[in-house]
């Protein structure tokens, strides 16, 4: 593939870049998980992003998208349940439907298990999908509580 400009002339590494141009514009950790997870391909495992290979080649835009995303999920792994939580939240209300749909669809599929980077350990893993099941299950009570009741 070819690079748009000479590396040297670059200020920054696509590591870099990537976060600057793309993930500070993303509000939620949780957002910048699901952004990076969509840039790999469920078939392959690859990281696809035109742009930053573009510029900078595909090997350090794979390696800079790779490396993003594990940083960010251990920073997850980092946060408190609460603040998990309070992140998730935010995100979910961003997707503008309902939040007990999103909820509903996300007890069945468990899309959020596809937010991992490849290579985490067994109990990072477990962790996690700990984690996720506990807020959902709390998001959805939530949801459920304030939901008007439709025999009133």
């Amino acid at each position: 593939m070819r690079i748009a400009r000479p590396k040297r002339l670059l200020e920054r590494d696509a590591r870099e870049d990537l976060w600057l141009h793309t993930l500070s514009q993303i509000p939620t950790l949780f957002g910048k998980l699901q952004y990076l997870a969509s840039l790999r391909d469920p078939n392959t495992g690859y990281y696809e992003h035109h742009g930053l290979s573009l510029v900078f080649g595909e090997k350090e835009a794979t390696k800079a998208m790779r490396q993003n995303h594990k940083l960010s999920f251990a920073e997850w792994l980092s946060f408190g349940l609460a603040d998990q939580q309070a992140d998730l939240e935010e995100y979910l209300i961003s997707l503008r439907s309902p939040l007990h749909e999103i909820l509903a669809s996300w007890d069945l599929l468990e899309p959020w298990k596809l937010y991992m980077p490849h290579g985490v350990m067994p109990s990072e893993k477990a962790l996690y999908a700990a984690d996720m099941r506990t807020i959902c299950r709390v998001l959805t009570q939530r949801s459920a509580a304030a939901a008007p009741d439709p025999v009133a």
